[in-house]
């Protein structure tokens, strides 16, 4: 009979107690001693069933979750700064963020990303920092390339990332400086087998054929991150699908004069009514890259806000 009160006197309790748990914050500001190694917990937590609030603009945009002896052991083991602060402490928190004029937001991160990082084999460690991070992070992932993408893979995935990659087929246009360096030719050669491999007469028409592919992917729900080359040299082998705009040391072939009146800007992800820069020995795609002085854009006045 004591033991039914005391299982009774529980459950009318519990939902008290729930009510006052615990909560682990972890800033993401210069407070943190491992902003990386954040990131990475909160991937294991995911996959641990653990849901986190991900603070946007709140201290470098920081997480919190329900505390548990598990995720504070992780926390410990990684080297992470946290904290341990009552509902209270957090409601508070929330309060802050949900100030309209405090330009803050909360998400909620639920399940754990499956991420894939478009790179060649090949390539070293040090010469791509999104592997170098997410191998730190302890965020897993896989390497994926031409032969990966154009044989369907990208639906498995949450989560693609693009570096320096160049989709117009003129090997980063790297071939002024570059040309006689071997990893250079090594990369020609590499590029040219898998076009071959896949049935492509160009590289630039393979680039452009998973360029689509991309494109599909993030039509069906997939999340894209481009950033260095990538970011400009996808848009342009959007827009120049089917067109030659790749100069004869790059393809075997010269480049059609009018390519840049039969761009077809339609097609393009965020980019319209750019100018292909069409010196092949200009280390540049076109006038989408900007550079700091060509802006009177700096770190000093390169502002912009969230959630206005």
């Amino acid at each position: 009979m004591l033991l039914k009160r005391l299982a009774l006197l529980f459950a009318l309790l519990a939902p008290a107690l729930g009510a006052h748990a615990n909560h682990i914050f972890i800033p993401m500001d210069n407070s943190q001693k491992e902003c990386l190694k954040a990131y990475g917990l909160c991937y294991w937590a995911l996959s641990k069933q653990i849901e986190i609030d991900w603070l946007l603009n709140y201290k470098g945009g920081s997480f919190a979750c329900e505390a548990q002896p598990a995720l504070e052991n992780e926390l410990n083991v990684r080297g992470i700064t946290f904290q341990t602060i009552s509902e209270a402490q957090y409601t508070s928190i929330l309060q802050q963020i949900a100030d309209p004029s405090a330009n803050m937001d909360v998400m909620k991160l639920e399940k754990v990303p499956k991420i894939a990082v478009y790179t060649p084999k090949g390539k070293q460690p040090w010469d791509d920092a999104v592997t170098m991070v997410l191998t730190y992070a302890e965020i897993p992932y896989d390497k994926i390339y031409d032969d990966e993408v154009l044989s369907g893979v990208l639906p498995k995935y949450d989560w693609l990332h693009l570096h320096h990659e160049d989709f117009t087929g003129e090997y980063g246009k790297f071939y002024a400086s570059y040309r006689y360096a071997p990893w250079y030719q090594q990369q020609v050669r590499e590029a040219e087998a898998a076009a071959k491999r896949n049935n492509f007469k160009k590289v630039s028409t393979m680039k452009a054929a998973e360029a689509v592919k991309m494109q599909e992917f993030i039509a069906g729900g997939g999340f894209m991150f481009a950033m260095c080359s990538a970011t400009d040299s996808y848009d342009i082998a959007l827009a120049g699908l089917g067109i030659d705009m790749a100069a004869e040391m790059y393809d075997g072939d010269p480049a059609d004069p009018a390519a840049q009146s039969k761009l077809n800007f339609n097609r393009t992800l965020a980019f319209q009514n750019f100018q292909l820069r069409t010196n092949p020995f200009e280390y540049e795609y076109s006038n989408i890259d900007m550079q700091p002085g060509e802006r009177g854009l700096y770190e000093q006045n390169d502002y912009f806000q969230l959630f206005t």
